[in-house]
């Protein structure tokens, strides 16, 4: 078998239901930047740039703890991923596959990284919140965030597999998810790993690694990702995670979201998770500066100011009961949909 490499197009590719090869691929970019919108112009740039001489991609990351930074990552590396992919989700070639993904960003270029490679049948449509609204394609392969996925209840019956990913899934999502027949898996991932290293069901605790990933934690239980075909080097994450074998983990929290009161260090995902049931708008928990605690944790929710019942802390321990209760009529977003944690604390802690 000849070595694949980002010239290749596989045989089966579609686009739009029309069978390209590279020269054809082109021409599709060409047209998309001179007469598409700026979805379609961003996806014939991308096309353009795998194709050039390079054998690189640029690329930059959410933002989601920083400042977005830009990365370079090789296109082998891409290609090793989409086989991974393909790989760990029984894709095979002629697979139906739908992008309705910002190509501006990582997810939406690897799904037509993956489709080239992997040579599926992809429908392109520009991103929306509803992008499956009214469908009766039958699709074997999709990847959606999670807003997309909440809006697609109905149309889910159509898709066989779906990947979800950019933001973490609620509670009361995957309960919905349950009851349905497709395949949905929640990912992990960001733009350094390309895009998902490990994934898992909905309503299994544990993620599973992709093939060719090793997983460890460092002295402060943080994952650390060796990934030789994606990265030289190992990957060290902002992720507490607890270890379930080689091959599986179980991610507790980000480590700089971690609250410090009075010695106890509290992890806001945790108990954000025991609270998913009882709040139904937008929220999140976190700490800001105390004279006495050093840091005391509060509740922050999306939307007018109510009253809450005690009853909604019923679920959580002595020590994890938010202090105070700050209500944010509209929080701030990364451009990918990522609630601004650190930045709305900051602005409550300076009112």
């Amino acid at each position: 078998m000849n070595e694949l490499n980002y010239n290749n197009v596989n045989s089966f590719f579609k686009l739009n239901g029309f069978p390209m090869n590279k020269e054809e691929l082109c021409e599709a970019a060409y047209c998309f930047i001179k007469e598409g919108d700026e979805s379609e112009q961003t996806t014939g740039e991308f096309l353009l740039d795998w194709f050039d001489a390079k054998s690189y991609i640029n690329l930059q990351t959410s933002g989601t703890t920083g400042i977005p930074k830009n990365i370079r990552i090789s296109k082998q590396a891409m290609i090793d991923s989409a086989l991974a992919t393909g790989s760990f989700f029984e894709l095979t070639p002629g697979d139906k596959a739908l992008c309705c993904l910002p190509t501006k960003y990582i997810a939406g270029k690897m799904m037509l990284v993956r489709s080239i490679v992997l040579g599926l049948d992809l429908d392109y449509v520009a991103p929306s919140s509803f992008p499956i609204l009214h469908n009766v394609t039958k699709y074997d392969f999709v990847a959606m965030v999670p807003l997309q996925v909440e809006n697609s209840l109905k149309e889910l019956k159509n898709v066989k597999k779906i990947i979800v990913g950019g933001a973490k899934m609620s509670k009361s999502l995957e309960k919905k998810l349950l009851n349905t027949k497709t395949a949905v898996y929640e990912t992990y991932g960001m733009t350094e790993t390309i895009t998902h290293i490990a994934a898992k069901k909905v309503g299994e605790k544990a993620f599973s690694v992709l093939p060719n990933v090793k997983i460890s934690q460092n002295d402060k239980n943080c994952l650390v990702i060796e990934a030789l075909k994606i990265s030289n080097e190992a990957i060290v994450t902002n992720d507490l995670v607890e270890i379930i074998s080689e091959n599986q983990f179980v991610f507790l929290g980000r480590i700089d979201n971690v609250v410090n009161s009075g010695g106890v260090k509290l992890i806001p995902e945790q108990i954000e998770e025991k609270l998913a049931a009882e709040i139904h708008s937008r929220f999140f928990v976190g700490g800001i500066t105390d004279a006495v605690l050093g840091e005391k944790l509060v509740l922050v929710i999306e939307g007018e100011q109510k009253d809450l019942s005690k009853a909604v802390f019923k679920s959580l321990d002595k020590y994890e009961k938010p202090k105070e209760v700050f209500y944010i009529p509209v929080f701030n977003e990364t451009q990918n949909g990522k609630i601004k944690r650190k930045e709305i604390l900051e602005s409550i802690h300076t009112d």
